[in-house]
C-alpha cells in the first residue's frame, strides 16, 4: 500500500499560521497504513523567523506510532536560523542514520558527528538564540538550552536527571564554498524532546545473570526498522546485549558471552523461521565455549528477544562463525525457563486479617476470577494464637515467614510447618517505641530485609539467611532520608525504598553490592541510588512486578492518587492499573509471575484487602485485612 506524505502542520487541522507554513516545508510526515491513526498533531520544531533573541522551538505533542518524521535537506538559499530551526527539527526524524540532519552540517562535521553517543532528552523543545557580540560576524552562533531531563548513554541505558539541570550547547555556523551557511560544531549525541524520544525509542529489558538467576536490564532502543543498516529493533537489541550490561547494573551482574562477541561480520538483521526459531549468528570470539555456558548464552537472547516483540518465541539457536549455519547450542523456551533461575509460581497470597493473624488464600491456576477461603498459615504462627502480627514476608519457596508484632518493635523468622513455641525475635528496636519497624522483605539470595525508622537505629537493616544476628546496611546516597517502606527485587540485585524527606515520600531503586566470597560478609551494600517514578510528586505503596518493573501507587502534582506500573530505571510509566484512578492504598502487591499472571492486591483503609484479577473488575476480599504480600 502507499504512503501519503503530508505537511504537519496541514494534518492538524485548521488554518495554517506563518510558523505552521514554515513547519510544513521543512518538516514531513508519513503515516504508515493500518491500525486506524487518524486525526494526530504532529511534532517537530517550528522554523523560526531571522530576527529576535530566542524562539522557543516545540516539541511533538501526542504523536502516534504510526506516523513517521522525516526531516526535509536545507534549501539552497536557507538563512543561518533557517540552518539551526532545520538541522534541530532533522533530529526528530525517524531515519535511523540522521542522513538529513547530517545534510545541514559542515562535511567535516558530518563525519564526525556521533547521535548515538548519548541522547539528551528534554522535558519540552528547545529553546534557540543567536550570540550577539560576535567578533566576526561571518561565524555567527546559536546558544540552544532546555531543560534536562535525563540521558540515555552509548549503552543505551537511561538515567534520570535529579538535579534539576539545564541543557546548553552552542552550534558555529560557517559558509561553505557555495556560500551555504552549515553548522560546523554540532550538540554531543542526540537531542530529543520527551514527546520525541517516546515516539522514536521504546524501553526493552536485556538479560543477565546473577548467580543462577537472569536480571532485567533495561534500555532503549529505536523502534523504526532498517535492515539494510542493522537498526532494526531485534538487531540493535542483540547488539546491545552482545555489549554487555549498562553501567549501573554491571557491578552486580555478568553475562555469559565471552568478551568481545559479535555478530558474525555480514549479518544485516535477524529474523525469525516459519518455526519460531531466531538464529543468531556469532563471530570467532563464541566458536570454543562449551555446551553449558552456550546454553546461557542462548537463554540470554531468548529471554531478551521475547521481551523486545511481545510474541511467541519457542527457540534460539546460536550459530558458529564459520559461516556454514553449523550449530553452537539452542534452548527452548522450556529448557531456558530451567536455566534461567526464576523464582517458583506462588501457590497462596498472604496477608494479616482483622484479628491480626497471617492468613493465606490459595491461588486457583484454572480460573483467576475465583477465590479461596483465608486460612491460618501452619507452624507456630497457627499454634500461638496469642501472637499478633502487624505485617509478614514469605520466602519464595513458602517455607518460611518473617513476621513484625503487632506493637510494630519485633521481627521473627518462623516455618510454615508443623508447630511448638514462638522462636525469639531475631531483631528487636532498641527505642522503646511502637511502630519502628517497616514491613520486611526476602530476596532471592534468602535474605531477610527491614528497616528501622526509629531514630536510635534509623537505616536498613539484613538478617543473612533469616538466621543470626542483624546486619546495618550502608545505603550510599540516602543523605538524611528516612526509609519507609522497603522491597527486594525477585532477582536479588535490587531493592526498591520508599524515602521521606519533610513532607515527601519518593520512590528510589539501589543496586544491591554483595562480597566476592573474601573477607566480611557484612560487606553488603547498597549504591547508588536512583529515582524510579520521578514523574511523582509522592509515592504511597510499591511492589515489584514481572519484567523488573515496579507497580507504584501515588500521585503527580496537583493529581489524585493512582497505580501505575513504571520502569525501574525511572524512565517513563508503562501502564496504568485499571481503575485504580483515586484508589486510597497504603500497601500494594503484585507477583512476578508474567506467565500465569496473579491478582494484583492492595489495603485500603477503607475497604481492606481489595483483588484485581486479570481482566476484571476491583473486589473486597477480606474487609478487616491489611499488609498484603506474595512471596518475596
Amino acid at each position: 500500500m502507499p504512503m501519503d506524505a503530508e505537511p504537519a502542520s496541514r494534518r492538524a487541522g485548521g488554518a495554517r499560521s506563518p510558523r505552521a507554513r514554515a513547519r510544513g516545508r521543512r518538516l514531513r510526515t508519513v503515516r504508515a497504513y493500518a491500525f486506524g491513526a487518524a486525526g494526530l498533531l504532529l511534532a517537530g520544531c517550528a522554523s523560526m523567523p531571522d530576527h529576535g533573541e530566542i524562539r522557543p522551538l516545540g516539541a511533538s505533542q501526542g504523536v502516534d506510532s504510526q506516523v513517521r518524521v522525516f526531516g526535509v535537506p536545507p534549501a539552497d538559499k536557507a538563512s543561518a536560523a533557517e540552518i539551526v530551526d532545520g538541522f534541530l527539527e532533522a533530529m526528530t526524524s525517524d531515519d535511523p542514520q540522521l542522513e538529513t540532519a547530517r545534510k545541514y552540517l559542515t562535511e567535516e562535521a558530518a563525519k564526525s558527528w556521533k547521535p548515538g553517543s548519548v541522547v539528551t532528552v528534554l522535558s519540552a523543545g528547545l529553546d534557540r538564540a543567536q550570540v550577539r557580540g560576535e567578533k566576526d560576524p561571518e561565524r555567527p552562533r546559536w546558544k540552544v538550552t532546555g531543560k534536562k531531563l535525563a540521558t540515555v548513554d552509548e549503552r543505551s541505558a537511561y538515567q534520570p536527571e535529579t538535579s534539576g539541570g539545564q541543557y546548553e550547547e552552542y552550534l558555529q555556523l560557517v559558509q561553505n564554498e557555495e556560500k551555504q551557511w552549515r553548522i560546523s560544531t554540532p550538540p554531543t549525541g542526540l537531542v530529543l524532546s520527551e514527546s520525541d524520544f517516546q515516539r522514536i525509542y521504546m524501553p526493552v529489558n536485556k538479560y543477565y545473570f546473577a548467580g543462577g538467576t537472569l536480571v532485567a536490564d533495561p534500555v532503549y532502543v529505536r523502534q523504526r526498522t532498517d535492515p539494510d543498516s542493522r537498526m532494526d529493533p531485534t538487531t540493535q537489541t542483540v547488539q546491545s546485549l552482545l555489549a554487555g550490561p549498562s553501567r549501573w547494573l554491571g557491578p552486580v551482574v555478568e553475562s555469559s558471552f565471552p568478551t568481545g562477541t559479535e555478530l558474525r561480520e555480514g549479518t544485516k538483521s535477524l529474523s525469525y523461521d516459519g518455526q519460531n526459531t531466531l538464529r543468531v549468528p556469532l563471530n570467532e570470539k563464541a566458536d570454543n565455549v562449551a555446551q553449558p555456558q552456550c546454553k546461557k548464552m542462548a537463554t540470554q537472547l531468548l529471554y531478551t528477544v521475547k521481551d523486545l516483540t511481545g510474541s511467541r518465541l519457542d527457540q534460539v539457536e546460536l550459530l558458529r562463525s564459520d559461516g556454514k549455519s553449523s550449530s553452537l547450542c539452542s534452548v527452548t523456551e522450556v529448557s531456558a525457563a530451567a536455566i534461567a533461575g526464576r523464582p517458583k509460581i506462588p501457590d497462596y497470597q498472604y496477608f494479616v486479617n482483622d484479628e491480626k493473624r497471617l492468613v493465606r488464600m490459595k491461588l486457583d491456576t484454572s480460573s483467576q476470577d475465583q477465590q479461596s477461603r483465608p486460612e491460618l498459615v501452619p507452624g507456630p504462627l497457627a499454634a500461638n494464637a496469642a501472637f499478633k502480627v502487624s505485617s509478614a514476608a514469605v520466602t519464595y519457596d513458602e517455607r518460611r515467614a518473617a513476621v513484625v508484632s503487632e506493637d510494630g518493635h519485633s521481627l521473627y523468622v518462623l516455618p510454615l510447618v508443623g508447630g511448638g513455641a514462638m522462636p525469639p525475635p531475631v531483631y528487636v528496636g532498641k527505642g522503646g517505641k511502637t511502630d519502628t519497624l517497616t514491613p520486611p522483605s526476602w530476596d532471592a539470595a534468602g535474605d531477610l530485609w527491614i528497616a528501622d525508622r526509629d531514630p536510635q537505629r534509623l537505616g536498613l537493616w539484613r538478617v543473612p539467611a533469616g538466621a543470626g544476628t542483624a546486619e546495618k546496611v550502608q545505603v550510599a546516597g540516602l543523605d538524611g532520608g528516612r526509609i519507609t517502606s522497603l522491597k527486594a527485587s525477585p532477582d536479588g540485585v535490587r531493592i526498591a525504598l520508599l524515602v521521606e524527606r519533610g513532607s515527601r515520600t519518593n520512590l528510589y531503586v539501589g543496586r544491591i553490592e554483595r562480597p566476592d566470597g573474601k573477607g566480611d560478609s557484612s560487606a553488603v551494600s547498597v549504591r547508588e541510588l536512583r529515582p524510579a517514578a520521578p514523574q511523582m510528586a509522592e509515592v504511597t505503596a510499591m511492589s515489584w512486578a514481572p519484567r523488573g518493573r515496579l507497580l507504584v501507587v501515588g500521585r503527580e502534582s496537583g493529581g489524585v492518587q493512582q497505580a501505575r506500573y513504571m520502569l525501574a530505571d525511572g524512565s517513563m510509566v508503562a501502564a496504568s492499573l485499571p481503575g485504580a484512578a483515586g484508589l486510597s492504598a497504603v500497601a500494594v502487591a503484585a507477583s512476578e509471575d508474567e506467565a500465569k499472571p496473579k491478582p494484583v492486591v492492595a489495603y485500603s483503609k477503607e475497604d481492606g484487602i481489595v483483588w484485581l484479577p486479570p481482566g476484571a473488575q476491583w473486589r473486597t476480599v477480606a474487609a478487616g485485612g491489611q499488609a498484603p504480600v506474595y512471596p518475596g
